[in-house]
């Protein structure tokens, strides 16, 4: 025999979700509009972490701050900058690299500041990517965006990006990539011999 009561409990906790949902929708329905036509589509809705967006303690991953500190999780896909007085703390997503072959981990420095970056692929890029270009000067069509920080490992970059697609996925080929407007945030908190440790 089933208790009565626990049924009405069970009753009540649906009614309260579905309200809550239907709720959400009237409250945004052009959020709920573009869902749900995407859904009909079959187009993929990204998924976004947020949950690893979360603030750290410098002091796990750096032995000080002198120079400022740049931490990149790549499993996470964000990059944390702390100023070498403590009075800054950004938290940034990022593009991280393709697999694991192309990524580097461990600690470096940044080395050189270019704003308005020119690109030439690597030679295991070019090996893979016959095709690209052997060069590409600054401007919407260049890879690295509006900002790049050179690292002391050599085709290392921390930088900026035209194609806002990336962030936030694997899409590199070894670099970092950042929103254009938040690697220019970046590019000026930073200076060279900015410690960068990538984990």
């Amino acid at each position: 025999m089933t208790d009565p009561s626990r049924h009405s409990t069970v009753n009540r906790r649906a009614f309260v979700a579905a309200s809550a949902a239907t709720a959400g929708l009237i409250a945004s329905p052009a959020l709920a509009q573009s869902a749900a036509g995407q859904a009909e589509q079959g187009v993929e809705i990204a998924r976004h972490n947020v949950s690893s967006f979360r603030s750290l303690d410098w002091r796990p991953y750096f032995k000080s701050l002198r120079n400022g500190a740049v931490l990149v999780d790549t499993t996470s896909r964000v990059a944390h900058y702390w100023s070498e007085d403590q009075s800054v703390y950004k938290l940034y997503p990022t593009s991280v690299p393709l697999s694991e072959d192309l990524t580097r981990l461990g600690r470096t420095s940044v080395i050189r500041k270019v704003e308005g970056p020119s690109w030439r692929p690597t030679p295991a890029m070019r090996r893979r990517n016959p095709e690209w270009p052997e060069f590409v000067g600054p401007g919407p069509d260049n890879p690295l965006g509006t900002h790049a920080l050179y690292l002391s490992w050599q085709y290392y970059r921390i930088h900026g990006t035209h194609d806002t697609r990336k962030i936030g996925r694997k899409s590199s080929n070894g670099c970092i990539g950042l929103y254009n407007q938040h690697i220019q945030e970046l590019f000026a908190l930073t200076k060279v011999g900015t410690q960068v440790l990538l984990i």
